[in-house]
Parts: structure tokens; C-alpha cells; sequence
């Protein structure tokens, strides 16, 4: 049976993805790990072990102990929070990659999922319907680290048949956790803000649009992706992901059919130019064509979900 390891299990996208691969393969095979000791309040479902990911010798020692077969490496500095130390965040981005592709070489595991971003992209990419293939100059920390990323994933599956698995999310935009610290994060607060009664401030123009997808179809796409045959598997950099695109404007609308009363202002400051440095929209046809990717929701969608949900996670 496979034995999974999570690095940094207690982010935005591990938090929910940790218990899905609970409920996929069995809470005792999962062990999830993070930084944080306080983190283990939110994994008693499963076995939590307090790690850091810059550690490779604990690392190490924790895949031969537990016997893991499969490790999701998901420990990152953000992009907003990158810029603001940006030799720390190359250092935890890149090094704990590398650390995670050696000893999945040295020690033949089956698979690794590394979690790559639209920050790959910069000014001079096409911005709309940004295809799979095109020029990446990012100019943010964070996206530097993941397209260096990107090319050491390739280069350990080319090399040393390291099947490593890979995808480029949009922001990701889900109520079970706090914001942390990435562009997108307005459109998960903008949720937290409505339903506290708060007038909302926007760190970004109104009319940015961005790549969007709900939490649910991230999962979704993570776990269709690790779960399909390798062979199956034919981009080993990093596959564009799509759910949506909207921009700040759009989102507040859709929140005012169910709170009219809601109100926002715009300010936008340093995170206004990370976002425009982005896409508007992404080319996904390859993770369709591939491994039979699609979205389950749209804008209205997933405002109506988030709106009934989230009350029940945190108090307002």
C-alpha cells in the first residue's frame, strides 16, 4: 500500500488536500508534517509530525522509518510574502525541492507531486489564454522559484526517472483556512469581510482579472492527476490548470445577490503589480487532453457554496 508523506500539510491547499488523501487511501497511511507544532490541532485524524523541510536529514530519516512511497511537497514561501524577504524564500522554495527530487532518486520512491503556479508567467507572456508552451520571465521571487522548479522536476524525470507530477495553479480560493500571504488572497477575504458585516479594501484595481479556482476542483485536479497512469502523464514540467477568471469587481457582485448590503473599496498597493504581471485567463487544454481534466465550478458557484459554508468554520 502507499505510504504518504505531506511537507507543509498546514497551508491553504494541504490542509484540504491532506484530508482528502486521508479519506482516499486511509488515515493511516498519510502523515502529515509542518513547521508548527500548533499545527497538529487541525490533523487528528491522522499521524502529525513536526518538520522542517529545509532538514534533509530528518527527512530522510522520516522516509525510511515510515516506509513512505509517495511524498507531496507542498512547503513554500508565497509570492507577496516572498518579496518582502526574497533570498530567504529562493532558499526554502528551491532548496527543500531538491532536497525531496534527490532522495526520491536515492530512494526509488514511486511518486512526488510538487505544486507549481501561474507566477511561472511574466509581463511578456501572452495574457490571455496563456498557452502551455510560451515565454516565462517572472519577476517576483516566487515565481522564479517555481520556474527553476519546473525545470529541475523535468530534469530529475528525464534524468533518473523520478515520476514527479506537477501543477500550475491559479490563485486558489477556499474557506477552510486564513489567507497566506499570496496576490489572490483578496478573494478569500473578500469572503471573510462580507459576512463579518466589513466594508472590504482592495489591494488590487478592479478590473485585474486573474485565474481563479475554488478549492474543491484544486483537489480534485491534484488527486486526478497523481492518480492517473504514468504514461498518461506527458508534460513532467508543470501542466496548466484553469477554473475560472474574474476580476476584484466581479467577485463583490456576486457577493451582493446575497449580502446587498455589502461594500469595497479599491486601494491597490505593491501586490497591484505581481497581479499584472499575470494572465487574465489559462490554456488548460493539455491537463483535458491528457488525464481528462474539468472544472465543477464557476464564480456563481462557488460564491453560493462559500456563503453557507464558511459561518460554520470561523465566527463573525
Amino acid at each position: 500500500m502507499e505510504k504518504i508523506l505531506i511537507i507543509g500539510a498546514a497551508g491553504q491547499l494541504g490542509s484540504e488536500l491532506t484530508r482528502s488523501l486521508a479519506d482516499q487511501s486511509g488515515e493511516e497511511q498519510v502523515i502529515a508534517t509542518d513547521l508548527r507544532d500548533s499545527a497538529r490541532l487541525e490533523f487528528d485524524y491522522c499521524r502529525f509530525e513536526v518538520l522542517d523541510a529545509m532538514n534533509k536529514e530528518a527527512l530522510q530519516n522520516l522516509i525510511k522509518e515510515e516506509n513512505i512511497t509517495q511524498i507531496y511537497h507542498l512547503a513554500a514561501i508565497l509570492s507577496a510574502t516572498g518579496e518582502k524577504n526574497p533570498r530567504y524564500a529562493w532558499q526554502l522554495n528551491m532548496e527543500s525541492l531538491l532536497f525531496v527530487l534527490e532522495l526520491a532518486k536515492e530512494m526509488k520512491l514511486d511518486k512526488i507531486y510538487w505544486p507549481s503556479s501561474i507566477a511561472v508567467f511574466g509581463p511578456n507572456t501572452p495574457k490571455i489564454n496563456t498557452p502551455q508552451y510560451c515565454v516565462k520571465e517572472p519577476n517576483t521571487v516566487y515565481g522564479i522559484s517555481k520556474q527553476a522548479g519546473e525545470r529541475w522536476c523535468e530534469y530529475y524525470f528525464q534524468k533518473y526517472n523520478v515520476d514527479v507530477r506537477s501543477l500550475r495553479y491559479p490563485g486558489l480560493i477556499g474557506y477552510k483556512s486564513l489567507p497566506g500571504g499570496g496576490t489572490t488572497d483578496y478573494a478569500v477575504d473578500i469572503y471573510h469581510k462580507a459576512l463579518a458585516g466589513k466594508k472590504f479594501s482592495c489591494f488590487l484595481r478592479e478590473d485585474s482579472y486573474l485565474p481563479m479556482m475554488y478549492m474543491p476542483d484544486a483537489i480534485k485536479a491534484t488527486l486526478d492527476l497523481m492518480n492517473a497512469p504514468r504514461e498518461s502523464v506527458k508534460i513532467r514540467s508543470s501542466y496548466n490548470l484553469s477554473g475560472m477568471s474574474f476580476s476584484p469587481k466581479e467577485i463583490y457582485e456576486s457577493i451582493k445577490k446575497h449580502i446587498p448590503g455589502f461594500e469595497i473599496e479599491y486601494a491597490p498597493d505593491f501586490r497591484q503589480a505581481i497581479a499584472d504581471s499575470w494572465p487574465d485567463s489559462i490554456d488548460d487544454s493539455r491537463a483535458k487532453e491528457d488525464w481528462g481534466w474539468k472544472p465543477d465550478y464557476d464564480l456563481e458557484a462557488m460564491t453560493k457554496d462559500i456563503l453557507e459554508n464558511l459561518p460554520s468554520y470561523f465566527k463573525f
